[in-house]
């Protein structure tokens, strides 16, 4: 879309008439017309038209990558706080590569209120959702800090193929983890963790603005820092779809453009 500012639109509101576009995520076809099945912000990729929620609690998906935080601790595991309706589960097989014994003190690997990131690998028709350990990039965070952010914006944090949350941190030199579920862990100096707080907070509530690639880069330089922009494909067209999780900074695997995003790590 060339605007500036997204078009806010509403569920039920016609948004093109044509069989030369396709309905995406938020919207369906009613013979030629597509309309809008949710409120939110209209974008368009190619031939795609498609609803960016403004709000929302996340649902989780199978392959997400999420931080989630022990609240429970079982004699077969641990239920973990994932920013969703539903909790979810690691089991003793699935926290870890080495064998933990029946019996054995669990809070040894993973104590209440610890964070962590998973990886899902279960949802059942129940909503019950199995998480795992056992993977690259699948770990206990140790200090740092944690904030929350709409996991509709996780994309934007992201940018393509990872490059806005790579821009902050080659600026901040942060360490930073974004979950699909839209809690973020930033790691680093203290003074360098607060910019990349507020950065991420201003990519989130302008998340809606073209061109934010170059708006944060500025923002970033305002702040004294100097910023190498690896790549600008975001501000080309909004880029609110899936991308590739790459060995040692970006893990996974690539997931569906209407609702899957990595997570990044330095």
């Amino acid at each position: 879309m060339s605007e500036e500012q997204k078009k806010v639109v509403v569920p039920g509101e016609i948004l093109a008439e044509s069989m030369e576009v396709l309905p995406g995520f938020g919207t369906y076809r009613n013979e030629k017309k597509i309309i809008a099945s949710r409120l939110g912000l209209l974008s368009q990729e190619g031939k795609v038209i498609k609803i960016i929620p403004l709000s929302g609690k996340y649902l989780p998906q199978r392959n997400d990558i999420v931080i989630g935080q022990v609240f429970d601790i079982l004699i077969s595991g641990w239920r973990l706080e994932i920013n969703s309706p539903y909790s979810a589960m690691l089991s003793m097989k699935e926290a870890s590569h080495d064998f933990i014994n029946k019996g054995a003190d669990l809070t040894r690997y993973y104590n209440l209120e610890d964070y962590v990131v998973a990886k899902i690998v279960n949802v059942t028709s129940q909503n019950l959702i199995d998480v795992s350990m056992r993977g690259p990039g699948l770990k206990k965070l140790k200090g740092g800090r944690i904030i929350k952010i709409n996991p509709f914006k996780v994309p934007r944090i992201i940018g393509k193929k990872g490059s806005m949350v790579s821009m902050i941190k080659n600026a901040t030199g942060c360490k930073i983890v974004v979950g699909q579920n839209g809690l973020v862990w930033i790691q680093g100096d203290p003074a360098m963790e607060i910019i990349a707080i507020q950065t991420i907070t201003k990519i989130e509530q302008e998340s809606h603005l073209n061109g934010l690639t170059e708006k944060i880069k500025t923002y970033l330089e305002q702040h004294g820092l100097t910023v190498v922009k690896e790549e600008s494909h975001d501000e080309q067209h909004d880029d609110h779809s899936g991308h590739e999780h790459r060995q040692d900074d970006q893990y996974g695997e690539q997931h569906d453009e209407q609702k899957g995003e990595e997570y990044e790590e330095n």
